[in-house]
């Protein structure tokens, strides 16, 4: 879906008020083709269906209810029917990594941004490190903010936010966050924070975009960052 893109904003006053560059994860620092979230999705019917023993399409439409109304399918399964998170998400992230390949080139304009850089995702520490290593850019991070840091409140909550903040010493005046959900980058923008879309046809990635919260969107993380830091 096409949207009118914020005015462009010239790189190095960006680079000399940002000390401290959030990016969320999935299909974000790795391309949304690469389709992992659909082995996540598959595992996550699987483990719907057994739950509550229904068939997968019923499962399915319980998943993405659960997504779709509590950011997170594991929010959703965890208020209603108890679910150990630990137990789902070691589960549902047991997938192939060979889909992702090494990206020297996020590696070396990650390398080239000042000032720290922190993972903040809705998903869980094992598994963001399986990803980001096979990205070959785990050492680029001096941490990574999980669901387990934010208390099983994911983003878009805002006390996910206030969390992260508070947890890594961010002022949020100076902060950057990177995301592929629109909708996620609201409480960001809210704090203070400037906010990056990467409108890149993830699912719902445009869900309840608006020009008032995103001062830039792109469409490829890599080349924006190449640009920003050339």
């Amino acid at each position: 879906m096409e949207h009118p893109r914020p005015p462009a904003k010239q790189s190095a006053p960006l680079l000399a008020s940002v000390d401290a560059w959030l990016f969320d994860m999935d299909n974000t620092l790795y391309p949304a083709r690469a389709n992992l979230f659909a082995q996540i999705d598959r595992r996550m019917e699987a483990y719907v269906a057994r739950l509550l023993g229904l068939g997968r399409e019923e499962a399915r439409l319980v998943q993405k209810r659960y997504f779709h109304e509590h950011g997170t399918t594991l929010r959703g399964l965890m208020l209603s029917h108890g679910v150990d998170p630990h137990h789902f998400l070691a589960d549902v992230h047991d997938i192939d990594m060979s889909v992702l390949d090494p990206d020297a080139r996020l590696a070396s304009a990650l390398d080239s941004l000042p000032g720290r850089r922190i993972v903040f995702t809705n998903g869980d520490l094992a598994y963001a490190e399986k990803v980001l290593a096979a990205i070959g850019i785990l050492d680029r991070f001096e941490a990574i903010h999980d669901i387990h840091a934010m208390a099983y409140h994911p983003k878009p909550d805002p006390r996910a936010y206030a969390g992260v903040v508070a947890a890594h010493g961010i002022d949020p005046a100076r902060a950057l966050f990177v995301d592929d959900m629109a909708h996620n980058l609201k409480p960001a923008h809210a704090l203070g924070m400037k906010t990056a879309w990467v409108n890149n046809g993830s699912e719902r990635g445009d869900h309840g975009h608006s020009p008032d919260f995103i001062d830039h969107e792109l469409a490829d993380l890599t080349d924006w960052l190449e640009e920003l830091t050339a």
